[in-house]
């Protein structure tokens, strides 16, 4: 063939389309590699997340808010791999949005994470607090009243009792008998 011949061209073009198409593929393999990556990342991490969710139901609305956005990512990603053909570079920057977008969800989740700790700690002094002081302010007062009502009790009965039967004369057998 001859350099000159517009068939040569056109052999030319064919190749190097084909070789673009090739590099084309293969970066789109590297692309949905990383893209499912993520999404294991981002499906561990909500794994990780949840029971604390199931735990401390206090903190339900913040909690719904980071799933919402963890979903959201999912989302993100699965339409991300169905347009992967569209453009090579466009996929490239929403990599780059997501790992951003993990990385503060998993910023957000630590930091919630540890106010659910804090919150938890709080609530067991406040309970242990409260005990005590009902125990100090309420229960022992009031067993203390308790004693001496008791024993105010046990004063009035002796003053108005009925006075007790002279020992000094003589009872029938009827009133020793005792049945």
């Amino acid at each position: 063939m001859n350099v000159n011949e517009p068939q040569f061209w056109m052999m030319i073009a064919s190749i190097i389309i084909a070789v673009c198409f090739v590099v084309m593929a293969a970066a789109l393999i590297a692309i949905a590699l990383i893209v499912r990556k993520v999404i294991g990342t981002v499906t561990r991490l909500e794994q990780q997340v949840e029971p604390l969710i199931v735990k401390v139901n206090a903190i339900s609305l913040q909690s719904k808010e980071i799933s919402v956005h963890l979903t959201e990512v999912s989302a993100n990603l699965s339409s991300a791999s169905k347009y992967l053909a569209e453009s090579t570079e466009l996929v490239k920057d929403e990599v780059v949005e997501l790992r951003q977008l993990v990385s503060s969800t998993a910023l957000v989740a630590r930091d919630k994470v540890e106010l659910v700790s804090q919150t938890i700690d709080r609530t067991h002094d406040q309970v242990t607090d409260t005990t005590e002081f009902v125990q100090r302010k309420i229960v022992e007062p009031a067993r203390e009243i308790a004693a001496i009502m008791a024993g105010v009790k046990k004063g009035l009965e002796v003053l108005f009792a009925p006075a007790p039967k002279r020992i000094d004369r003589v009872y029938t057998e009827d009133e020793m008998f005792i049945g």
